[in-house]
């Protein structure tokens, strides 16, 4: 309150002097200084503040930007997901359904191939059976003349030639 005072009847007095009082010199020079310095520098600090305000709050609307994108590029990509695996499952039912006719015309070309087969072997056991009929009948018919012309030579008799003749028409039907 003494400075003031003091400051104050300097200041009534019209002039300025010297103020000798070391103490009180500095105690104004820190208060000027204090001052100038909330002055100059709340100014600076403002400025600095707010521009480092608008850098986050770019940033922030950068940040917000990307996250929409990203979004938008996510929901994107769930629907082709989405259409991929409708795209799959029709596949694995074309495969399915074209698994299922390969197997049936195997199974019915095996069928057919065994039925084919079957009545190959079947003629063919006709035709060897035909074939074995044959040589046997020409085997006993060959026999059944040598027979009749050793009877007819004399060197058989006649139970003999008959036992001969019912051998051989016993093996024709069998």
């Amino acid at each position: 309150m003494i400075l003031f005072n003091q400051i104050s009847i300097q200041i009534s007095d019209g002039g300025v002097s010297l103020n000798t009082d070391i103490f009180e010199a500095n105690l104004v020079n820190l208060l000027l200084l204090g001052g100038g310095l909330f002055y100059l520098l709340s100014g600076a600090l403002s400025e600095s503040l707010s521009e480092r305000q608008q850098k986050i709050l770019g940033a922030i609307q950068e940040s917000e930007e990307r996250l929409q994108e990203a979004s938008g590029k996510l929901t994107e990509s769930e629907t082709q997901l989405a259409q991929a695996q409708i795209v799959i499952d029709q596949i694995k039912k074309d495969a399915e359904q074209t698994a299922q006719q390969v197997k049936s015309s195997i199974l019915t070309d095996g069928k057919s191939e065994i039925e084919r087969l079957t009545s190959t072997a079947k003629a063919q056991i006709t035709t060897i059976e035909a074939r074995v009929r044959k040589q046997i009948s020409d085997y006993v018919v060959t026999l059944a003349l040598q027979r009749i012309t050793m009877q007819l030579e004399g060197k058989l008799n006649s139970s003999l030639q008959q036992q001969i003749i019912d051998r051989n028409i016993s093996k024709l039907t069998d």
